[in-house]
């Protein structure tokens, strides 16, 4: 199976607008993801997708190949699914955060596995066990709940499930919970619709876009993976790394 890796990338980011070019280790962030990402065994090629001259030229003179896209995607969804119609002889495609500069090579080989391993797989995705209470309670950490089949049936901001007749402080103690790791994998057919359909009212809701898959009875296949993930929000967020005495990678 031939597999696209797109990293969707755009400059106005409402919390940190240009952090793709942030440094990081002497590095600008979006050559952090690429570099990682390219680690994996599965990609057949990997591209940097943005509406941004900024970031476009930046990364042509890293030599990272990148693709000028329209401005006007709700999301990066949206603005992969651009990139991979002008790719047709790929067969799937791994969507990858421009925003996550230490992404480990194996969770993209695991998605890349999902999709080969499960013909039924139309979408694949990465969950992780939940081990703190501050996780728990974070509406930053999508919740993900799934079947005996690892096919997801929900997500949300809010913990998931709810134990009606147990103090919130024990609910780690009852059931394991899983966060969402928001890295995709689809095949190729499967991009393109989802592109085509209108937001939802559950994605509205959670403000997460993979319900309207969920909503739309896609089958979205769930991995699991030990690696949590490293996402550069705000400004914050990359202050917090670089504190770090052994930032990862660095």
């Amino acid at each position: 199976m031939r597999i696209l890796g797109i990293i969707p990338t755009r400059y106005a980011s409402s919390r940190f607008p240009g952090k793709a070019l942030a440094d990081i280790g002497g590095k600008p962030m979006i050559q952090w993801v690429y570099e990682q990402s390219k680690m994996s065994s599965f990609l057949t090629e990997l591209i940097v997708a943005t509406d941004d001259e900024r970031i476009f030229d930046r990364c042509t003179a890293l030599n990272i190949p990148v693709e000028m896209t329209a401005d006007y995607h709700r999301s990066g969804t949206d603005r992969c699914a651009e990139v991979a119609k002008k790719h047709p002889d790929f067969e799937a495609v791994i969507y990858i955060h421009c925003d996550e500069p230490f992404i480990m090579p194996i969770q993209i080989d695991i998605l890349a596995k999902t999709l080969l391993q499960n013909d039924s797989a139309e979408i694949a995705t990465l969950a992780k066990f939940i081990q703190s209470q501050e996780e728990l309670d974070d509406p930053d950490v999508v919740k993900i709940v799934f079947g005996s089949n690892m096919e997801a049936i929900y997500m949300s901001r809010h913990p998931i499930p709810y134990f009606a007749f147990a103090n919130k402080e024990e609910w780690l103690l009852r059931h394991q919970y899983y966060k969402h790791i928001g890295l995709y994998g689809f095949k190729m057919e499967t991009l393109l619709e989802v592109s085509s359909i209108n937001e939802s009212y559950l994605e509205t809701s959670e403000n997460v876009e993979a319900l309207r898959w969920i909503e739309n009875d896609y089958n979205v296949k769930v991995a699991l993976t030990d690696n949590d993930s490293i996402e550069i929000n705000t400004p914050e967020d990359l202050e917090e790394l670089l504190k770090l005495q052994t930032p990862p990678l660095l």
